[in-house]
């Protein structure tokens, strides 16, 4: 497994590296050892997947708040996605800032990302499926998110959205967080 920080500190892509013969592929997509020695969480308490069936659905930007916050792993297994991260934390040189990472099961990428960020993802085709590694149990009253769109950020989704949940429609903008 290659494991790459990125400009975002905290915020790791994680390429797995198949061992492939004539009968098919090997392929790791977790190593506690491995994460360990990056200095990255390896305790997940729940494995939770996201099906979406429209090319253009987008969910998010999600996050738990304070104490309820969470790590996420996450990697498409159909399809292919528009995987974002957005850094909240409050005294990061990085605060505001987002990246964009393609996620398919071919190839095999995920996306490690650490408390204090938001989340979401813009599927690129329709049928796709999303699996998140997550640190924390689901807290209702701790689900929070921003707004897409919100112009702190501008995200330069690839697609119009084609399908989204009332709540993240409702997402306010980052200047009325309280968080």
């Amino acid at each position: 497994m290659q494991f790459t920080e990125t400009e975002l500190k905290g915020v790791w892509l994680i390429e797995p590296t198949p061992t492939i013969d004539d009968r098919g592929s090997f392929t790791r997509v977790f190593c506690e050892k491995e994460m360990a020695d990056c200095g990255l969480a390896t305790r997940f308490v729940q494995h939770s997947r996201s099906h979406s069936v429209r090319k253009g659905t987008l969910r998010g930007l999600h996050f738990q708040e304070q104490p309820y916050t969470e790590v996420k792993l996450v990697s498409c297994v159909r399809g292919a996605v528009f995987d974002v991260v957005v850094d909240l934390r409050p005294n990061s040189p990085t605060r505001n800032r987002w990246l964009g990472f393609e996620l398919t099961p071919a190839n095999m990428k995920q996306v490690y990302i650490p408390e204090g960020f938001a989340h979401g993802l813009q599927t690129l085709t329709d049928d796709a499926e999303v699996s998140y590694m997550i640190s924390q149990f689901y807290t209702p009253h701790a689900a929070k998110g921003v707004r897409y769109n919100d112009p702190v950020f501008s995200i330069n989704w690839p697609l119009m959205p084609t399908a989204m949940s009332d709540r993240d429609k409702s997402w306010p903008l980052l200047r009325k967080l309280v968080h």
